[in-house]
């Protein structure tokens, strides 16, 4: 009998090694992984230059304390910061982590402005940002708040898609909008560009922030670095973390100097986020996603994926509805069961994971190769 908690409802088989795109099963038998650890291997299984870089620097040196300087870490923000939009970085150590900071940084941000009132933020109904307590009620899910009181408060919410309920809720207190550009576990649902466009707009309008939140959708999973690059905007604070670790615990807040600049020494903390171990794992990471054609590949070879699953729509129409998502963050909208027909796929050798809107979730590894797909 298993002594850890039953928080998870595990599928009945367990994994003993990965190649690339595979895993093997401890019953000797291959699966085609499209989970991924929920878009968190980006560079597959086992990948050689991820197993290079994490034994070279276990070797000379694992963890030392935030109150010295960690040249690895400084290598790794200068790297964020000249490819992207921000300016600073803070190292955490998972997703939930860096959109809790995200928060801060908001906060801290008009706190420092003399308008410590200025405090709520803005997320979408029924939206997905973490699992700690306090950004389960950013989630505005009753589901995922149930039992979990007493409420957190300041956070109110709008309805996906809708502009008006978006454009009443923020009052005067309003610090800041969060969203996913793409919403992973609210079910592939992609924000338009314009949209997007129009965010920043309302953002600039009202004097609040504009953060976006990129765990799951970020790291070159849609074809660009960061799913917002799609719609040329700029935001004000971008929490990652997931792809950007590719399996190892690592997550991060970029953030504009406007923002950044009142995190103070004290602040913010975090005892293992930016160690020396995971912001080499990080730097190699960058080495592949910064190589020159690797986003191509994405693009192309999302692009053809796309178009053999609609492909596929259009042959059984009446069990899939919608085929979902940009680059590499898929999703296959159902008519029929979602759960027996992730177990239908896993009884064919093919891993998959569910999302809201009985949607299921297609999120190989970015490396995947065309004779995968197939």
């Amino acid at each position: 009998m298993s002594a850890l908690a039953k928080n998870y409802n595990r599928r009945k088989i367990a994994f003993k090694r990965g190649k690339g795109s595979y895993l093997y099963s401890t019953n000797g038998k291959k699966y085609l992984d499209m989970v991924m650890g929920i878009a968190v291997n980006s560079l597959g299984h086992a990948n050689p230059n991820l197993i290079k870089a994490i034994t070279k620097q276990a070797k000379k040196l694992w963890h030392v304390s935030n109150s010295f300087i960690i040249p690895e870490g400084e290598k790794l923000a200068k790297r964020l910061t000249q490819k992207t939009f921000a300016d600073y970085v803070i190292f955490q150590n998972s997703g939930a982590e860096a959109t809790e900071a995200a928060v801060k940084v908001a906060r801290r941000y008009f706190y420092s402005l003399g308008k410590p009132n200025k405090n709520r933020i803005l997320c979408i109904k029924n939206s997905f940002h973490g699992r700690t307590t306090s950004m389960i009620y950013a989630s505005g899910s009753k589901k995922m708040t149930e039992g979990f009181g007493p409420k957190v408060g300041g956070f109110d919410h709008f309805k996906f898609a809708d502009h008006k309920s978006l454009k009443k809720a923020i009052n005067k207190k309003t610090a800041a909008i969060m969203v996913e550009p793409v919403m992973g576990e609210g079910g592939i649902k992609v924000i338009p560009n314009w949209c997007l466009k129009e965010l920043r707009k309302i953002c600039n309008k009202k004097k609040i922030l504009l953060i976006l939140d990129e765990v799951q959708c970020g790291i070159g999973r849609t074809g660009k670095f960061f799913a917002f690059e799609h719609a040329n905007v700029r935001p004000d604070i971008v929490p990652i973390a997931k792809g950007i670790g590719s399996g190892f615990p690592l997550g991060a807040v970029l953030m504009t100097k406007k923002v950044a600049k009142y995190m103070l020494p004290g602040s913010h903390g975090s005892t293992f986020g930016g160690n020396p171990l995971a912001m080499s794992v990080g730097n190699a990471i960058l080495d592949q996603i910064f190589k020159k054609g690797f986003l191509k590949h994405v693009q192309k070879i999302s692009k053809y994926f796309h178009s053999e699953l609609k492909k596929i729509q259009k042959e059984y129409p009446k069990i899939i509805k919608e085929v979902r998502g940009v680059g590499l963050l898929i999703g296959l909208q159902l008519f029929t069961d979602q759960a027996k027909f992730i177990k239908k796929l896993m009884d064919n050798k093919l891993l998959t994971i569910r999302a809201a809107d009985n949607v299921i979730r297609i999120l190989p590894p970015l490396t995947v190769k065309k004779k995968r797909l197939i």
